[in-house]
């Protein structure tokens, strides 16, 4: 016979370091989003962000709805372009901001539909 445990939070043997169990099922990224290739970027998916801030072509902020506890946890980018010649700068710019940056092979700010993923410990 199949048994199920409900609980809204997970904590640790000492009763510390609790965690929702909505981040557990949302998987170990504590955040992630994708934004579009437009002019005045908006998300098309995200977990843990509250709202993006344009910093100019290219240029992205993506605000945190939880902060992490700092901002050394690794960003990863990608694009979703087939030319192959665009990279993603990614990387917490604060413990509540992470930051992309997309350039062409001519090292131009370039508009393009970005994907990032941020890991960490939140706050």
């Amino acid at each position: 016979m199949a048994s199920e445990l409900r609980v809204n939070t997970l904590k640790d043997a000492s009763g510390n370091n609790s965690v929702a169990t909505s981040v557990v099922f949302n998987g170990s990224a504590k955040m992630y989003a994708e934004r579009t290739d437009a002019a005045t970027p908006a998300t098309t998916s995200s977990f843990n962000v509250a709202s993006l801030t344009d910093r100019g072509t290219g240029d992205t902020g993506y605000n945190l709805t939880s902060a992490m506890t700092n901002d050394d946890g690794p960003v990863a980018g990608a694009n979703s372009t087939t030319s192959g010649d665009l990279g993603i700068f990614g990387r917490f710019e604060t413990a509540s901001q992470v930051r992309s940056l997309t350039r062409n092979t001519s090292a131009a700010d370039v508009d393009k539909r970005v994907s990032v993923v941020g890991y960490g410990d939140l706050a």
